[in-house]
């Protein structure tokens, strides 16, 4: 642990530790919640968390120099521009702060974002065509067939197993015929990547399932898209990828034993190849 530590984590072991047990047993309540229960927990443990996490990284971040938002809002553009014109009506699912929501609205007609709370934007100046909606976590509030481009990034894996088909099945609804949602989560294969990274083999934390490309092409087909593509490389540079392909690679890294197949999918190639942008297209 000390190495990962050294190689980008200022906090110490006992931080880290801490953070953990803490971020475990939130996730526990909300793997152990019902439906109704869940859709209340999605935002007060998200805020919990970071009452408890004085020094968690979701804090850090906010205190990043401008520029350097400024260059990752940049980057995730440089792909979102090739779904967006001047007719778009474009919905970001989780949308943090709102920051790429509010680019895209430079470029789209209207911009909607839908989250589970409304602190994210409370001291925001918003452009005119943008709109916050509050969601349940699951349920996606907009007209049916009314989006063109719908977005999410770091999502899906915070997401309840159960609520998530559901969740997809309603972004499917809100799509016009041909729309696109594009899909941005960590693949499995590289994880965990929540804060059980430190300790656990796979995720336990807020993480509550990451997905493999297998196991999310799969998940979009039964919420109805008709196609699943798939795009590969960084920085904001992609290219487009077989989905068979992946699922291949992926296919080959299961038949191995886990102490051989994990380090060859956290080499460099292997973390690249995973590191996806999935889109749907209804």
């Amino acid at each position: 642990m000390e190495a990962m530590i050294m190689e980008g984590n200022c906090r110490t072991p006992e931080q880290l530790r801490e953070h953990y047990e803490i971020e475990k047993e939130l996730a526990n309540r909300l793997r152990n919640a019902s439906r109704q229960e869940r859709h209340q927990l999605y935002s007060s443990l998200n805020d919990e968390i970071l009452r408890r996490v004085p020094l968690h990284p979701l804090l850090a971040s906010k205190a990043l120099p401008l520029e350097a938002r400024r260059r990752e809002i940049r980057s995730q553009m440089r792909f979102l521009g090739r779904f967006l014109t001047p007719h778009t009506c474009f919905l970001e699912v989780g949308p943090g702060d709102c920051a790429l929501s509010f680019s895209v609205a430079e470029i789209a007609r209207r911009v909607l974002a839908i989250d589970v709370s409304a602190e994210i934007t409370r001291a925001a100046t918003t452009p005119a065509n943008f709109e916050l909606i509050l969601s349940d976590g699951s349920s996606i509030p907009v007209p049916r067939d009314s989006i063109d481009v719908a977005y999410s990034n770091q999502l899906m894996e915070h997401l309840h197993p159960d609520d998530a088909l559901e969740q997809l099945r309603n972004i499917h609804g809100a799509l016009i015929a041909g729309g696109a949602y594009i899909c941005i989560t960590p693949n499995a294969l590289t994880g965990p990547h929540d804060i059980s990274k430190y300790f656990d083999a796979t995720a336990t934390g807020f993480h509550l399932k990451e997905y493999t490309v297998s196991e999310l092409s799969k998940l979009f087909t039964q919420a109805g898209f008709s196609k699943v593509r798939t795009f590969f490389g960084a920085r904001g540079i992609y290219v487009p990828i077989p989905v068979r392909l992946l699922m291949l690679c992926e296919s080959f890294l299961s038949l191995l034993p886990s102490t051989v197949s994990r380090p060859i999918a956290h080499s460099t190639p292997f973390r690249l190849l995973f590191n996806v942008r999935l889109v749907g297209i209804k």
